[in-house]
């Protein structure tokens, strides 16, 4: 049932809802890092099962995400975001009763499973909401905002319930604003869908998940199996026929799940890479961050969530700003700042060791903080700038899947690399290669915000919008090996 209300209100009314579904998916993949030190003690839970209570969720986000996007834009948007919200809540329960740490990392993958129908498909509903350009990219900025925060709340929150309740509350904390979300999206958000519909792609989505699952699996499992294991080179050996395979059967097919022609233009191809490196480095710092604070340094998980709270407050801050920003000038310098800022802290990060002061290591997360504010707004606009709105859900889904991948890997790696660490020295030595490869991070997200905002590659966005301009049309459209007119 729906109700009466005037536009703008409406409109407001809308993205509001999009926000709280934002809220509890993204906090969902930074709330659960502060309680994995009270995970580990209560399920006596080994390091790789740490990784995988992170990486479940987020692999599963991955690889599902294109398919909820584009299902969406086929059966309508407020159908699919409702039974996203449904589905997140009975994960969210079934988290929260876990008897062991297989039944929270199972439970964690259906948790996932709704989540994959939340952030792409809320994206599209506020594209078709807010059709003004300024007042689309304001409420994107709004939008990226509730994303940045809910990653730095995660832990401030997650630390307060797990010292006062237990880590079982961090589930728990889902299930009101879940239900209110749902009632409230049943009655203010309207019905969307794309005029033509794209066709749901069964052998593109088990490539999809064969590419994704075998490689996090391949870098997690390596540190307790070694990379010369027969399992471990099975693994790598099915990401090497997979992922051309994929590319070859996506090419060929007339409504592929992964539309690669989007990729013709290079700023949303930029986008999807700058997106992917800076949550590989959001990944890292999560994963590390919690454990040196709470492992090595001793401290609860309320003073660590604590500690990053100067991330949360520069997300609040600054995001809507630089959404503003990127809506009046571009995503240009917004995208250089964030890309030093991750270098820089990831050069600071590198030096910690268990007596560095804490203003020195509070400091670094200021510079985290700026990273993460100037990274979401540029990045959500340039993937869905320029681009039809039949194409809102797919486009937004494969910025979503470029973050849940960065986070993925960053974890899965930064897992490895201090899996085996049992002293405080042993655990900052082994980190300390981590975070120089996040140095390496920021450096490729300066030179593709360079690259991406040059005048070759607007151009190429333009060619790439009359293409899907004319695909919306009806038109017919063939795929050329060279330059498009």
């Amino acid at each position: 049932m729906e109700v009466s209300t005037p536009p703008d209100r409406r409109r407001m009314l809308v993205l509001a809802i999009c926000c709280a579904s934002m809220v509890v998916a993204i906090m969902d993949i930074s709330i659960v890092n502060v309680a994995l030190p009270s995970i580990r003690r209560d399920l006596a839970a080994p390091v790789s099962g740490l990784e995988w209570t992170v990486d479940a969720y987020t692999l599963v986000l991955a690889a599902f995400l294109l398919a909820a996007g584009s299902t969406a834009d086929r059966v309508g948007r407020r159908r699919v975001f409702m039974t996203g919200l449904a589905v997140f809540g009975l994960g969210s329960v079934l988290c929260a009763l876990a008897p062991g740490i297989g039944w929270l990392v199972a439970a964690r993958a259906v948790q996932a499973a709704g989540g994959t129908m939340l952030n792409p498909v809320a994206l599209a509903i506020i594209v078709t909401t807010f059709t003004d350009p300024a007042e689309r990219a304001r409420a994107i900025g709004v939008f990226g905002a509730m994303s940045g925060f809910s990653l730095g709340l995660g832990p401030i929150l997650g630390g307060a319930l797990v010292d006062a309740l237990g880590w079982r509350a961090i589930f728990w904390v889902n299930v009101p604003i879940v239900a209110a979300a749902l009632v409230c999206a049943r009655r203010f958000v309207p019905e969307s869908r794309a005029a033509h519909g794209r066709r749901f792609d069964p052998v593109g989505q088990l490539l999809v998940v064969l590419v994704l699952g075998s490689l996090v699996f391949a870098i997690i499992e390596s540190a307790r199996l070694g990379w010369t294991s027969p399992l471990i080179l099975g693994l790598l050996a099915v990401v090497a026929l997979a992922l051309p395979a994929l590319i070859r059967y996506e090419t060929r097919r007339r409504e592929p799940l992964l539309e690669l022609r989007l990729f013709r233009s290079v700023p949303f191809g930029s986008a999807i890479a700058m997106a992917l490196f800076a949550f590989a480095g959001f990944g890292v710092f999560l994963f590390l961050t919690t454990l040196y604070l709470q492992s090595v340094r001793g401290l609860s998980a309320l003073a660590a969530g604590l500690c990053v709270l100067p991330v949360g407050v520069l997300i609040l801050v600054l995001t809507p700003q630089t959404g503003r920003f990127v809506g009046a000038r571009g995503p240009r310098a917004p995208l250089v700042v964030a890309g030093v800022a991750l270098a820089l802290s990831g050069a600071v990060s590198a030096c910690f060791g268990p007596a560095t002061p804490l203003p020195v290591v509070l400091g670094s997360y200021v510079v985290f903080g700026i990273f993460q504010a100037t990274i979401n707004p540029p990045i959500a606009n340039t993937a869905i700038s320029g681009m039809p709105r039949s194409m809102a859900g797919l486009a937004g889904s494969l910025a979503s899947v470029g973050r849940q991948v960065g986070v993925s890997l960053g974890v899965a790696i930064a897992g490895t690399a201090v899996g085996s660490a049992h002293r405080a020295a042993e655990f900052t030595a082994a980190a300390r290669g981590i975070w120089l490869l996040v140095v390496g991070l920021g450096v490729v997200i300066v030179v593709l915000a360079l690259v991406s905002t040059g005048p070759r590659a607007l151009a190429s966005a333009g060619r790439a919008a009359a293409l899907f301009d004319e695909m919306e049309r009806g038109g017919t459209v063939t795929v050329r090996k060279g330059p498009q007119p």
